[in-house]
């Protein structure tokens, strides 16, 4: 499975791509998209420009699913207004790629990926350098995007085995009493 992970932002959004096999983990590309070529007060330039930068990733690496970072509401009701619209540029960009899209707050990727939700930017780069095996210490937006895509990688493969017990017992419910043939 090919996991997209992006941590949105209006100035600098992070993504990450990984490839999960089972338990194990292997690091595809990870980077930075800036819209600071855009004029800085054209919203709808950087909003465009993010648009289509993502849909530059995702032609060039086909994710199967994206983890996309649930924004809360902050301190700046304006920087949060514009926050969320990057987040929907990306949406948009997924969206429009058929790229299906599992939301995660940070607390949900730190827990995941720092072992717990108050994890310093630092903590978060050296784990996520540490679980994809990387000769150094990816940026901090890029290493929040691998950390999405880790978080995903963990629940996915925990709902499987899950699925797969549930119908374990199930079946052997059903050979117990008679129902199965």
């Amino acid at each position: 499975m090919r996991v997209l992970g992006i941590d949105p932002g209006l100035r600098l959004t992070g993504f990450g791509l990984i490839e999960a096999q089972g338990q194990q983990l292997s690091y595809l590309a990870s980077g930075t998209i800036s819209t600071a070529d855009a004029p800085t007060n054209d919203l709808p330039a950087r909003i465009g420009l993010l648009f289509a930068s993502l849909n530059e990733v995702i032609g060039r690496y086909q994710p199967e699913v994206a983890a996309l970072e649930i924004v809360f509401v902050n301190v700046n009701p304006q920087a949060t207004l514009k926050l969320g619209q990057a987040r929907g540029a990306c949406l948009c960009a997924l969206s429009q790629a058929g790229v299906p899209v599992q939301e995660y707050t940070a607390l949900q990727m730190k827990q995941a990926v720092a072992g717990h939700g108050k994890a310093a930017k630092a903590q978060v780069q050296e784990m996520v350098r540490r679980l994809l095996d990387l000769p150094g210490l990816p940026g901090p937006d890029a290493a929040d995007a691998l950390g999405l895509a880790i978080t995903h990688a963990h629940a996915h493969r925990s709902l499987h085995l899950l699925r797969g017990q549930r119908y374990a017992s199930e079946v052997g419910r059903g050979y117990r009493q008679g129902r199965l043939a």
